[in-house]
């Protein structure tokens, strides 16, 4: 009689914590029946354990007595506080979580995006910087490459000649930039096919 009469106590605090959980992340009604289902089909095994272990599972009339009074006990006497303190638990809960989520967002998020932005504005500084160097390089270089170049002019000039009398109409016969220009624009057909698949899959 005791064992049954805290097992409908029991059930009356699972049932109650059950229904401010599914109204307190809201539920859909769609829902409700399959986890009332589940529900009782819990709630009949942990009984049928608990009788089985109190009085090797005999059912008498006092077993369904001790769970009606357990469950009426708990309805009067321990029911609202039980709801309060489940709304409270749940609010402390989202409240933590809320706090986690803050301080991660604190503690880490922002410090990697201010470290990205400073990372981003520093490359940014040493490559105008480079540009800037290569800049200089390229005018103090200038007059020792056309001084050398000067110098060299007996060895490249024959070297032109001979370019453009023999390497320029294998060019022109062979259609090299021809082919050059197909290849681009077979490879930018390629890369824009794979793109538009790409976002097929994403809308699909």
């Amino acid at each position: 009689m005791l064992s049954m009469l805290v097992s409908g106590i029991g059930m009356g605090i699972v049932f109650d914590g059950y229904r401010v959980i599914s109204d307190e992340l809201r539920i859909s009604r769609l829902w409700i029946p399959i986890f009332d289902l589940l529900y009782w089909i819990a709630a009949t095994l942990v009984v049928f354990q608990v009788l089985s272990s109190s009085n090797e599972g005999e059912v008498r009339a006092y077993v369904f007595i001790g769970l009606l009074l357990g469950i009426g006990c708990y309805y009067w006497l321990f029911s609202r506080i039980t709801m309060k303190l489940v709304q409270v638990l749940i609010r402390t809960t989202k409240a933590i979580i809320r706090f986690m989520i803050r301080a991660f967002d604190m503690l880490i998020i922002r410090p990697l995006v201010l470290l990205y932005r400073i990372g981003k504005l520093f490359l940014a500084f040493l490559r105008a910087f480079a540009i800037f160097l290569f800049k200089i390089v390229v005018q103090l270089v200038r007059p020792f490459w056309l001084l050398t170049a000067w110098m060299t002019r007996p060895i490249w000039k024959p070297l032109l000649r001979y370019w453009k009398r023999w390497v320029n109409p294998i060019i022109a016969k062979w259609r090299v930039p021809e082919r050059i220009a197909s290849l681009r624009a077979g490879a930018s057909k390629l890369w824009q096919r794979w793109k538009n698949r790409k976002e097929e899959k994403k809308d699909d």
